[in-house]
């Protein structure tokens, strides 16, 4: 049952992004203060929470005193949801508001960080509508899904080492690339696209040799954030047969700054679409309750909105990206980021790359200043930004990931 929490004595609209109902956690410094910190968001400010954990909740004081999140992962869901309880209760208690008040900073000063040390990386293929244009694009001809589609989610192992927090500029890569001639050269990437993505972080860790049950994904999520997973699809396209994806994605994955709990979502669960191939016992969520989440994402390059994708219509949710990816017994580590893939819906524009948006370049896409792109061009900045419903009106933010494009190097 989701329970409605009294507004908070900040000046914060009953609608912002980041009111009471979210409370996302992130790390950030000061100009002042230089050191990096573990911070809640509220409204305009940003909660310093160590000090204010170690006057009012000595006991959790260790699992927010470090420079980024990865002791609150590791501290597990019973820490997580009693500190997000004493921090809105905090934040509702008008007799705390002058003790906590000396430890609130403003959003517009802080430097925000990558929030937690990133142990794995896995990104899925998760949403229909985006596996099928690609498949249309990258085997025309053929049935666009593999046969494999609908009985298990697709993914591959990425590197964690370069996932990067958001701002941080992306450059261009190179590789091999094998033209329409069929001549193979190497240079920059020509198709570099992006991937509109949620991603789900893991706090608690299991043991090897112990597969996750879907009931398991509260237990070991700890949150969710916004992924872009930027791709150089003429790299992709030449080397993913047979092994998969390699060099068009290693090379920059960027991760919003902070990372809503999980708990922020429950007025935002709804079913997922219905399936059409009967599921495995361990990726069977028809008797339990749901984890699609209705999440609305918006795709901005250079200022411009360029899509809408909605996370609501993918096929394979959360809970089961997270069975699957331990069915074998791969174990889980405190601080694993597994991203959903591509959001993209049934509308044009709800196409969450530009691949798909300017089907392989032969619709380019026009910009309301009159340009054109097909692909990304040197200079070019994307902003991803998303919110899902709260309870009684309340909007569950989760801020923006943005990276612009540098040529290469």
């Amino acid at each position: 049952m989701t329970t409605v929490s009294a507004p908070t004595w900040l000046d914060v609209p009953a609608d912002h992004p980041f009111g009471i109902a979210t409370l996302p956690y992130g790390v950030f410094s000061t100009a002042s203060d230089p050191g990096a910190r573990v911070g809640v968001a509220i409204g305009e400010m940003i909660l310093d929470l160590a000090p204010a954990v170690r006057s009012l909740a000595p006991p959790l004081a260790p699992a927010v005193s470090g420079p980024s999140l990865d002791a609150l992962l590791a501290a597990g869901p019973r820490a997580w949801s009693e500190l997000r309880a004493l921090v809105t209760a905090w934040l509702t208690d008008t007799a705390l508001g002058e003790r906590l008040g000396r430890h609130l900073v403003p959003a517009r000063d802080a430097v925000l960080h990558l929030p937690f040390t990133v142990a794995d990386y896995v990104d899925f293929y998760a949403s229909e509508q985006h596996a099928t244009n690609i498949g249309r694009m990258f085997r025309p001809g053929q049935e666009p899904l593999t046969p494999n589609w609908k009985h298990l989610p697709i993914g591959y192992h990425g590197r964690a080492g370069t996932v990067v927090g958001s701002g941080t500029d992306v450059v261009r890569p190179r590789g091999q690339r094998r033209g329409a001639d069929g001549e193979i050269t190497y240079g920059p990437s020509q198709r570099l696209d992006i991937e509109a993505e949620l991603g789900f972080v893991v706090g608690t860790p299991s043991r090897l040799g112990s597969p996750v049950g879907l009931a398991g994904f509260p237990e070991h999520v700890f949150g969710v954030c916004l992924v872009n997973d930027w791709s150089a699809r003429d790299i992709q396209a030449w080397e993913y047969v047979p092994l998969g994806p390699f060099l068009g994605k290693s090379f920059a994955t960027s991760v919003s700054p902070w990372v809503v709990p999980l708990a922020a979502f429950e007025p935002a669960r709804v079913a997922p679409p219905a399936r059409t191939v009967p599921l495995l016992p361990y990726l069977d969520d028809s008797r339990t309750p749901p984890w699609g989440l209705d999440v609305r994402l918006e795709v901005r390059l250079n200022g411009h909105v360029v899509s809408r994708p909605r996370f609501d219509g993918m096929y394979w949710t959360g809970a089961q990206m997270l069975a699957h990816l331990t069915a074998n017994g791969a174990s889980l580590r405190t601080g694993d980021l597994y991203a959903s893939g591509t959001i993209s819906g049934e509308r044009p524009d709800e196409r969450g790359s530009l691949m798909e948006l300017s089907w392989g370049g032969a619709e380019p896409l026009g910009l309301p200043d009159g340009t054109t792109r097909s692909f990304l061009e040197d200079g070019d900045e994307v902003v991803i930004s998303a919110y899902a419903p709260g309870a009684d009106g309340a909007v569950i933010g989760l801020g923006e990931v943005r990276g612009r494009i540098l040529p290469a190097h």
